[in-house]
């Protein structure tokens, strides 16, 4: 299902839309390849924030870590 929307862009925003454009996208493309764009990246920078604190809490993990930190310390020259 499919539902027109309307919405007032900016100076940049036009700019933007008219070098999607340029790649030979519609308008419609073009913003709705956009939205998807951007929804995609917030659910990657979700996981990623989950991997994270998923690593910051695997406290086995956190030992490992700081032990290669402290070889890798005792392994650098002086200098």
């Amino acid at each position: 299902m499919s539902s027109a929307i309307s919405v007032r862009l900016d100076s940049e925003a036009l700019r933007a839309l008219a070098q999607l454009q340029s790649t030979g996208l519609s308008r419609s493309e073009a913003i709705r390849g956009a939205i998807l764009d951007s929804a995609a990246r917030l659910r990657h920078r979700a996981t990623l924030a989950a991997e994270v604190a998923a690593l910051e809490a695997d406290e086995e993990d956190r030992r490992e870590m700081l032990e290669v930190a402290a070889l890798m310390e005792s392994m650098r020259a002086e200098g």
